[in-house]
């Protein structure tokens, strides 16, 4: 039954876990290091504000858009609780993704994944604001 001897239940479990930790954390650490990596930041403002149906879908299509073969990493968010006088909270969805390099951050503007989701979603949004940025 006993998977080691030297093993318990529990600290197989505390390895396993603190395994995953080490490598999600080596992705957020390596990825943006390299040099000419591009981390390009998308905000959508949804035209029913608040709408939890419209923001789900948006979420749906952004995790379809995840497929694109040269995104890295990606993160889809929605504005957190925080309430300070910088903090902007007035849009709906955010969606973080990183690229490697220039030319596959420009491969994803023109997969037909992503022109999908443009055509499939972009009636959810009224607004988008894009920041992209890379390494110093």
């Amino acid at each position: 039954k006993e998977m080691l001897p030297m093993f318990s239940r529990r600290k197989f479990l505390f390895f396993s876990l603190l395994g995953v930790s080490f490598t999600a954390a080596a992705k957020r650490i390596i990825m943006p290091s390299e040099k000419k990596a591009i981390i390009h930041h998308v905000y959508f403002w949804l035209k029913r504000a608040g709408n939890q149906e419209d923001q789900l879908k948006l979420i749906e299509g952004l995790r379809k858009l995840a497929r694109v073969k040269t995104i890295q990493s990606f993160h889809i968010g929605i504005p957190a609780a925080t309430h300070r006088d910088v903090v902007d909270r007035s849009y709906g969805v955010s969606w973080c993704v990183f690229f490697r390099t220039p030319e596959d951050q420009e491969y994803y503007q023109v997969d037909p994944i992503h022109l999908h989701f443009v055509e499939s979603c972009s009636h959810l949004w009224e607004r988008v604001v894009v920041y992209d940025s890379i390494d110093v």
